[in-house]
């Protein structure tokens, strides 16, 4: 029952999906940014003649930026508004993009770049708090799986890289930075706050230390770490492998790639949706338990087709729906005023365990020649994530998360 005059507590606002679908093209453009290096990183490593420790770093340095950057930007969202966050981000992610047109023969300078091109990865610290302002508790699962599904960006990126490079080098990067810059303009004017949005009042010092005291920080951080992580890992790492473990030219190992990144874009709002329902632990608990057999599966190098190809988009599907389960299971457990913050911490945390793989795997196949002990790791890392999501499958879907 509701009160006289008050709205059902499952309504969804007006103006809600319009809102939703701005803060999800905004992450989905900026991420397009944020991975405009990766699909060209062998190009760069013949260009420049790299190592490939110095590959993987070249690649994994925007990851880094902008996993730590979601922090302040998190917070910066609880005071100022994504209305205002997502624009101006957008706007100054232009900046390195085009940077990207005159630094490609300074390997030294295409780390500065990179480093600047990490801005491109925050948004989704200010997307995430936008959603879960806008729909009922028991509604934002799916919406913020929709939000997640920005991190699509990257397959753009991935996808346009061959045909772009028909046209010219440059061409992708400006094309990004006209595309970024119509976003910013169409952002400003059109998005609108959350009704009831709330400022706080304590400093961003304190509501970061609280978040992080939260119970339930750390752990989400850390699942967040296994699903997305391991999506942005494969993500800028995937077109590598698939050169030196298959022999793919350039061209072939992006397109496949990219389609790695849709499947885990498709699967993230199902599971979303699909925690709003069973709850979110047991689809994790599926999720993890599928990706630790197929990672080590791929351990041992099956042959590209069928098999390989079908792990990895098996691989794919887990990550992403797992991804959106983590933020259902966020909306549930974190106060409302607090979600930019936590989102900030979560959110950097799944971005670092995308950091660490890409370098890990270069060193493997360095000192090995092989990339099966990575690919255990990560099998291995599943099965522990799996453990503790296993402990916590009978926790009931809240819906005070406001």
């Amino acid at each position: 029952m509701t009160a006289r005059g008050q709205a059902p507590v499952d309504t969804v606002p007006r103006g809600a999906y319009v809102n939703l679908i701005l803060a999800a093209l905004g992450f989905l453009l900026t991420a397009w940014a944020w991975g405009l290096i990766s699909p060209l990183s062998a190009v760069y490593k013949q260009q420049l003649g790299l190592t490939s420790l110095q590959q993987s770093i070249l690649v994994a340095v925007p990851v880094l930026v902008g996993s730590l950057g979601r922090i302040p930007v998190g917070g910066l969202t609880d005071v100022l508004g994504a209305r205002k966050v997502l624009p101006a981000i957008a706007l100054l992610t232009i900046l390195p993009v085009l940077a990207l047109s005159v630094a490609g023969d300074s390997y030294p300078a295409m780390l500065a770049v990179g480093f600047f091109l990490g801005l491109g990865g925050t948004p989704f610290a200010a997307a995430i708090p936008h959603g879960n302002g806008w729909f009922p508790p028991a509604k934002r699962g799916f919406a913020l799986g929709v939000i997640g599904m920005g991190m699509g960006g990257t397959a753009i990126a991935a996808l346009l890289t061959k045909p772009m490079r028909e046209i010219g080098p440059n061409a992708q990067f400006y094309l990004c930075a006209i595309v970024l810059a119509v976003y910013g303009v169409v952002a400003w004017l059109v998005l609108r706050d959350p009704p009831g949005r709330t400022v706080p009042s304590e400093p961003f010092s304190h509501r970061f230390s609280e978040a992080a005291r939260m119970p339930m920080t750390w752990p989400l951080s850390g699942l967040y770490a296994v699903t997305f992580g391991g999506y942005v890992s494969f993500a800028v790492y995937l077109v590598t492998y698939l050169q030196s473990q298959y022999g793919l030219e350039q061209g072939d190992a992006s397109l496949k790639a990219a389609g790695f990144t849709l499947v885990a874009v498709v699967f993230r709002p199902p599971g979303g949706w699909l925690s709003d329902r069973i709850g979110a632990a047991k689809v994790l608990c599926g999720c993890l338990a599928v990706l630790a057999v197929m990672a080590a599966w791929q351990a041992f190098a099956p042959p590209l087709y069928p098999w390989a190809t079908f792990t990895f988009l098996v691989m794919a599907a887990m990550l992403g729906a797992g991804a959106g389960a983590v933020f259902s299971l966020v909306a549930q457990v974190v106060p409302g005023p607090k979600v930019g913050a936590v989102t900030g911490i979560v959110g950097a945390m799944g971005g670092l365990g995308g950091f660490v793989p890409p370098l890990v795997m270069g060193a493997v196949y360095g000192a090995t020649g092989s990339y099966t002990l990575g690919l255990l790791a990560l099998a291995v890392v599943a099965l522990a994530a799996l453990a503790y999501s296993w402990t916590q499958r009978n926790r009931r879907p809240a819906v005070a998360g406001h």
